[in-house]
């Protein structure tokens, strides 16, 4: 879940120590069951294409990557890099966001929609169950699938996961004014007059626990992706979208039908949430709830870690998600036929 940012200080670069950059992985656009098409990147171009039919084994299990508000499937980039020997890895762009188109409606663009959309990218592919991975409103998506889908999801790694909670992060306040009609778009229009560079530090400022240790090609990256969307009619409105979507999940009572907390207790596949114990914008504390709220989880909070943890930590989590990927073959054939 990426805010709004327009500071203005100078772009930092990182040391010169870095290590090699990954290059970011092909992609394409997938047609989805209704119409819709969304672009999926994956660590095997071939898988590009339709997939087999679902039922199929593939040779490696399947792992579904989906990003949060402003992101895209790059944000995955180096995390699949590290998965990519043994697991087959997807990372979707959500309607509107990255390389796909936006949705039909501003509908959409709320959670239960874009739950749709990431249940028929796992029945298209054939690849199901899937390793389900997300991050921020990525997190809360991922939640929703896992919940209503069971068949579609072996595990769930939640990275920072967008779960509403009770005590409002002042960082949060900007979303019930951007999804206001009219006054978002506005808002949003006033950004746009702070240069590229500016909104992309403002952005990595708030998501990074130390946004200089990031690679300074990914800080380039970063913003010609900034200039290459600020052309797109849709923008603002994925934006707005995205922050009504957010907004409506915070809203909504918690003994309500679909409030994420209670969907979270109908997931039965195995769970790892992780947290950056210096996340600015999802409470570390969110951890202990999580903690009570899934069946089978295992909670991290990482030291000096942001919002991004599959960004600044990358081989971190890549083995704590190989351990549960592990535990649940595991398991899977302990309660196999004997």
């Amino acid at each position: 879940m990426l805010p709004v940012s327009q500071a203005t200080g100078s772009m930092r670069t990182a040391p010169a120590d870095q290590p090699t950059l990954v290059p970011h992985y092909p992609g394409g656009l997938v047609e989805l069951s209704g119409g819709e098409r969304v672009y999926v990147v994956s660590t095997e171009p071939p898988a590009i294409s339709p997939a087999p039919a679902c039922g199929q084994p593939g040779p490696r299990e399947n792992v579904l990557c989906v990003h949060g508000m402003a992101g895209s499937a790059t944000n995955w980039t180096e995390l699949m890099s590290l998965l990519a020997p043994r697991f087959a890895c997807d990372a979707v762009d959500l309607p509107g966001s990255g390389w796909s188109p936006p949705p039909a409606r501003m509908a959409g663009y709320s959670i239960a929609a874009l739950t749709e959309t990431v249940i028929k990218v796992i029945e298209q592919r054939g690849t199901g169950p899937v390793h389900l991975m997300g991050n921020s409103m990525g997190g809360l998506v991922s939640v929703s699938v896992a919940a209503t889908r069971p068949d579609l999801v072996r595990t769930l790694t939640l990275i920072s996961p967008a779960m509403p909670d009770r005590l409002i992060h002042p960082s949060h306040a900007q979303f019930p004014i951007l999804a206001m009609p009219r006054v978002g778009d506005w808002l949003l229009r006033k950004g746009d007059a702070f240069p590229a560079e500016n909104r992309v530090w403002g952005v990595m400022g708030m998501i990074f626990y130390d946004p200089g240790t990031v690679h300074p090609e990914r800080v380039r990256q970063a913003v010609e992706e900034m200039r290459r969307r600020d052309g797109l009619a849709h923008r603002r409105e994925s934006l707005v979208g995205a922050a009504r979507a957010i907004t409506a999940e915070y809203l909504r009572p918690a003994r309500a039908h679909g409030n994420a907390w209670r969907l979270a207790q109908l997931v039965r596949c195995p769970v790892l949430a992780i947290y950056g114990s210096h996340d600015r914008l999802v409470n570390p504390r969110m951890a202990g709830r999580a903690a009570r709220a899934f069946a089978d989880c295992r909670v991290i909070v990482l030291p000096y870690t942001g919002h991004v943890a599959q960004m600044e930590h990358p081989a971190r989590v890549a083995a704590e998600f190989t351990e549960l990927a592990g535990a649940a073959r595991a398991g899977a054939a302990d309660s196999g036929p004997r």
